[in-house]
């Protein structure tokens, strides 16, 4: 049982205002300027979060973003939510971040066993997302998508669009363990394929950004319709594909 809630420190003007023009949302600038006050310690573990009408008040947001804020904040492993008593701060745990160097990532056999990861660690990220994602996280996959259909095929813009699609799809699953690892793996599970290789592994097909990318709006579809069951099966397919495609002549 959490302690009685100590008065938070009330921040000034300029801690008000959140930046609208970043493309990211309001719920997720909602969420690191939260979480930035949790790290600093300006709100204590045991500490009650600010309640829902402060929070809109506060940053002039509505109640959607804020319970979409809280929500991700739930989904990190910083606050916990009790009924009728509202949102509290957690003890911050110990670091035990999975990282994976690109420099440990060298040979073709390492690409695909990295695909072979993926696939199983995905494809339940992408059901998941299907069955406890919200309208706010949905959008946020979909932003990603069209990004990564205007990148073309300059890998610099197509990498993070690509990794930006995929780790959207991590937090909608609502589950921070899905999300920590991709975090931690970054956009290198993406760009290895196409920069560290050889030449001869770099796919060169003209056709092949189009083909990835039906793929990618396949898997949204999923998702947006929360079928679990397909939504897995569009993410197995697409790495699946992936894989084939590193390994063709």
């Amino acid at each position: 049982m959490p302690p009685d809630p100590k008065p938070a420190r009330d921040p000034g003007p300029s801690d008000r205002r959140l930046d609208r023009d970043t493309g990211r949302g309001l719920a997720h600038e909602l969420v690191e300027r939260l979480k930035a006050r949790i790290l600093a310690g300006e709100i204590q573990p045991g500490q009650k979060l600010p309640t829902e009408s402060s929070l809109i008040q506060e940053f002039g947001v509505s109640r959607t973003v804020v319970r979409e804020a809280v929500s991700r904040l739930q989904a990190a492993g910083l606050v916990e939510t009790f009924q009728g008593r509202g949102s509290f701060v957690l003890a911050l745990p110990a670091s035990t971040a999975f990282s994976v160097e690109a420099s440990q990532v060298r040979t073709h056999r390492d690409i695909l066993d990295m695909i072979d990861f993926r696939i199983g660690i995905e494809s339940e990220a992408a059901g998941l997302a299907a069955q406890r994602r919200t309208d706010l996280q949905l959008k946020a996959i979909e932003r990603a998508l069209v990004d990564l259909g205007r990148s073309g095929e300059q890998p610099s813009n197509a990498v993070e669009a690509d990794f930006e699609f995929h780790f959207k799809i991590a937090l909608a699953a609502n589950n921070r363990f899905y999300s920590d690892l991709l975090a931690s793996l970054g956009p290198m599970m993406i760009m290895l394929p196409r920069t560290r290789l050889e030449h001869v592994y770099t796919v060169s097909d003209a056709t092949h950004f189009t083909r990835v990318t039906l793929e990618h709006e396949n898997i949204y579809r999923t998702i947006a319709a929360q079928d679990a069951a397909a939504a897995r099966a569009a993410m197995r397919l697409h790495l699946s594909n992936s894989r084939a495609r590193l390994q063709a002549p």
